[in-house]
């Protein structure tokens, strides 16, 4: 793929240091493999409230990179884009790629996964005149872009920007949108999803310092629920038992996955929530896989939907695999997880049975529901 045109080349940063070099390589768009080291993407643009943590949280994710074999570009130039916050942004200028690298959707095939660090936009007013992080021709590219297979990662306020854009509202969160928070508090956050490449060796209860987003909607049966929050352990929350606080889910061809929490800069010096931001950009990258690979009942639902039924053997299998996987779902939701496998390695059974050419993904999908059924089962959730 050839360089971006008409745009000043980029820096990519390789170490915390960050001296910046012209960006040479470019890589493919298909998922980077684990030992290959591959590009990401790291936004942190502000063109409303600027959170105090996007210059920690980008340096973290240099070093990442640097220890995990990944090389990182940052979007974050100065604005003047002032409001009740103050007088505009100061981005990082010293790291900064020289212009905007949401070009195009080839453009951005270079990188992995992108990055989207606090980004926020004051679009919150759903105004559509304010103006947006990513213009009508960014976000073309980004669409894109996931569209293609790409990845992408957001941090604590991802879900406070472009709320004028009802797709990238999708994309960060199943429709949820960020709507307010409580002071700054302990709280605890419980692990949903342990089985998760992006869980791994996080405590199944949590308990930590942050600042606590509701959201405008609850996205579980959308999303992937990785870690909830237990509204019980501390004041403010809106959202009632069920309050999801970080989440995944495969969109349109491409892999998003969501993390809550991450307010304040200490989170980036600690060790357990870095490997979790790690585990999200490594799975989004196509790096690491497993724990049913955020897979949700609606999503093998559509599958099962959209499989071509040509012959009567077909329509009557795919209502089997279709029953099943209801049965599984309900034993699933009842906490049943002996029950929900069986169900599960039933229709899978099934679904190995039909002739159309898209059962092979259907077979995937329906594994992926058992690992992540399994993952719960064996940590006894």
């Amino acid at each position: 793929m050839a360089p971006v045109h008409g745009t000043t080349p980029g820096r990519r940063v390789v170490a915390v240091a960050a001296s910046a070099a012209v960006a040479a390589a470019l890589g493919s768009a298909s998922p980077a493999a684990a030992d290959d080291e591959y590009q990401v993407l790291v936004v942190g643009e502000t063109l409303g409230f600027r959170h105090s943590h996007i210059d920690e949280t980008t340096r973290a994710i240099i070093d990442l990179g640097h220890e995990h074999g990944f090389t990182v570009d940052v979007w974050d130039p100065p604005n003047t884009s002032g409001g009740w916050w103050g007088p505009g942004s100061p981005g990082q200028p010293e790291l900064s790629l020289g212009s905007t690298p949401f070009t195009s959707a080839e453009d951005l095939s270079r990188y992995e996964t992108i990055v989207f660090v606090s980004p926020v936009d004051n679009t919150n007013s759903l105004d559509p005149a304010v103006p947006r992080l990513l213009d009508d021709d960014e976000l073309a590219a980004f669409q894109g872009y996931i569209r293609s297979g790409g990845g992408f990662v957001g941090l604590h306020a991802a879900t406070d920007t472009l709320h004028t854009v009802p797709w990238y509202t999708e994309l960060v969160g199943g429709g949820a949108r960020f709507v307010n928070h409580p002071q700054q508090q302990t709280a605890t956050m419980r692990v949903e999803s342990p089985a998760h490449p992006s869980m791994e060796g996080v405590p199944l209860v949590w308990e930590r310092w942050d600042e606590w987003y509701n959201y405008s909607l609850n996205p579980r049966g959308d999303v992937h629920v990785l870690m909830t929050l237990d509204e019980s352990t501390y004041s403010g929350g809106t959202m009632g038992d069920d309050h999801p606080i970080a989440w995944c889910h495969n969109f349109e061809g491409g892999r998003s996955w969501y993390q809550g929490a991450g307010h304040t800069e200490a989170s980036y010096a600690d060790p357990v929530f870095l490997d979790v931001v790690l585990g999200g950009i490594e799975w989004t990258a196509g790096v690491t896989s497993g724990g049913g690979n955020c897979v949700t009942w609606a999503e093998v639902d559509a599958i099962v939907d959209g499989v071509p039924a040509d012959t009567t053997r077909d329509r009557v299998t795919l209502g089997r695999v279709g029953s099943r996987l209801d049965a599984a779902q309900a034993a699933a939701d009842a906490g049943e997880r002996g029950k929900a496998l069986g169900q599960l390695r039933a229709a899978e059974r099934l679904a190995g049975t039909l002739t159309a050419d898209d059962a092979d993904e259907l077979v995937a999908k329906i594994r992926d529901l058992s690992d992540w059924q399994r993952g719960l089962a064996d940590a006894g959730l």
